[in-house]
């Protein structure tokens, strides 16, 4: 299973670095330096093995892709906002499969026991699905600061916006997913 605790370096092993092309090592080196820490938010959004393996290979694709395969002038900042763009669509992309599966089944979207209610995966979902419908500034705040654990700094630098900037859209987003998650417990 891959849970929370999986290695990057297992992922990493499966690619065989004598196989590759001089001029693309550095991917390599990116995924070995920017690996579990990837993994580790990737597995924050998105809670799910599969999409976890999924979303951290299409970003080192998409890495390896990248304007013919050349390097990008920030490779961590790449490598992060790659990972979240795809994460959301991913995120996005069950929501639509809910909505037409309860469209389907005749289901009622909203959830009135009170055992689902304080259950701990349903929230946790709500809370995804609610992120992922933030302003595509605010969601990379948050995804950044409370999922990939990084500083305002470091968010500033990748975003090309001060670290006060930084505070002020996590503070919206926060406001916003306040507001939201309370509609979606009515």
């Amino acid at each position: 299973m891959f849970g929370k605790a999986i290695s990057s370096e297992l992922l990493f092993d499966f690619v065989v670095p004598w196989t590759v092309v001089q001029s693309q090592r550095w991917i390599l080196s990116a995924m070995s330096r920017h690996g579990q820490d990837l993994v580790t938010m990737l597995w924050r959004i998105l809670g799910n093995d599969q999409d976890v393996c999924d979303a951290y290979q299409n970003t080192f694709l998409q890495l390896a892709h990248y304007q013919a395969g050349r390097k990008p002038e920030h490779v961590k900042a790449y490598i992060f906002r790659t990972a979240s763009n795809i994460a959301i669509t991913v995120l996005r992309r069950k929501i639509a499969e809910k909505k037409r599966l309860s469209r389907v089944a005749g289901v009622q979207r909203r959830v009135d026991s009170p055992e689902k209610q304080l259950d701990s995966k349903f929230l946790v979902e709500t809370l995804r699905c609610c992120m992922a419908q933030l302003p595509e500034h605010l969601r990379d705040v948050v995804m950044l600061r409370d999922l990939a654990e990084l500083s305002y700094a470091q968010i500033g630098q990748m975003l090309g916006i001060t670290p006060a900037t930084a505070r002020v859209y996590r503070c919206k987003a926060i406001q916003l997913l306040a507001v939201w998650m309370g509609k979606e417990r009515e």
